[in-house]
């Protein structure tokens, strides 16, 4: 598994909130559910996502995804410049409110995950959104912009479709289909634009397309729990150490082992979060040889022992 596999399989939808909206102008839609990561997509029609804060206006065509990143608050509306309050406002899975916090009248429900001002709006508006915790989805997130928008040629393309579909559906399983589209929709969403020009892809995304360093990435990534040293890295893909060490420098933006350090403790900070494994068990798994010395690292970095960091994320998920 490369390496933005290995996070976006830590990134995944479960239970996550799909709406379809169907509009004619004027419109606006705002949405404060605050999830941490939101797929915004233009299945006809057009719009402007306004992401708050000094960010700018973004243009969306039919056809165009935008991956809106970080738990504030956004709009979605027809005209930017306009003011129109918004129709409605999505607080969470199950409650959309006025600006004012009074409970949306019926009227704005059109169907199964459907409401908007008319059936027979001129556009329609699908979005999904992720709750996203743990120290390796952050190590994705971090890597990204405000606002990732794709604009693929030819308008909505077959997954698009077929989630657009499911949506109006309510079949045995039905969320369960719409978390993997879901999942399906970002992941090749960021892959297309990480992959374009005007990107600014993270160090280890550019070091996957390198033989060496790429390498190196998937050994570590596959396998976290060997004990890796530059020499057996280096050995693994073939260069000596001094190379193997350059060229992952140069391109990741830090050397191997910082890298793979880095990758332990996320990995360790999310089975704390996630496992009722032991810490002596958890540290096995991830290339440590015992408790003592994950615990060293963990504080290290992340300021607080692993015990600590269990019952903290325990105690958030509680409350």
């Amino acid at each position: 598994m490369d390496a933005l596999g290995s996070l976006l399989y830590e990134v995944r939808s479960d239970g996550a909130l799909f709406s379809r909206n169907i509009l004619a102008p004027p419109w606006s839609i705002r949405f404060a559910d605050r999830t941490q990561l939101t797929l915004v997509t233009m299945l006809r029609g057009s719009g402007w996502l306004i992401p708050g804060g000094t960010e700018p206006p973004v243009a969306l065509g039919r056809g165009d995804v935008a991956v809106v990143v970080g738990s504030e608050p956004f709009s979605v509306t027809d005209d930017p410049g306009a003011g129109t309050p918004p129709l409605y406002v999505m607080e969470g899975p199950d409650r959309c409110t006025t600006a004012d916090g009074e409970e949306v009248c019926e009227d704005i429900v059109l169907g199964l995950r459907t409401c908007g001002n008319t059936l027979d709006g001129p556009t329609v508006l699908l979005t999904g959104s992720y709750h996203v915790g743990g120290r390796v989805s952050e190590r994705l997130l971090s890597a990204l912009p405000r606002v990732v928008t794709v604009r693929p040629d030819g308008g909505p393309g077959p997954i698009l479709d077929l989630t657009a579909t499911e949506i109006g559906r309510d079949d045995p399983g039905q969320q369960a289909v719409l978390d993997r589209l879901l999942d399906l929709l970002l992941l090749s969403t960021l892959r297309e634009w990480f992959a374009r020009p005007e990107a600014d892809p993270p160090g280890w995304y550019r070091a996957l397309g390198d033989p060496v360093a790429g390498r190196a990435l998937r050994l570590m990534h596959d396998r976290p729990a060997r004990p890796w040293t530059v020499a057996a890295l280096a050995e693994e893909t073939g260069v000596s150490r001094a190379t193997l060490a350059r060229r992952f420098t140069d391109l990741v933006g830090e050397p191997p082992m910082a890298y793979l350090t880095g990758w332990r403790l996320a990995l360790a900070a999310d089975l704390l979060a996630r496992t009722d494994a032991t810490v002596e068990s958890i540290a096995r798994q991830v290339g440590y040889r015992s408790a003592f010395g994950l615990s060293v690292a963990f504080h290290r970095v992340y300021g607080t022992r692993p015990s600590h960091h269990r019952a903290a994320t325990a105690s958030s998920a509680a409350a």
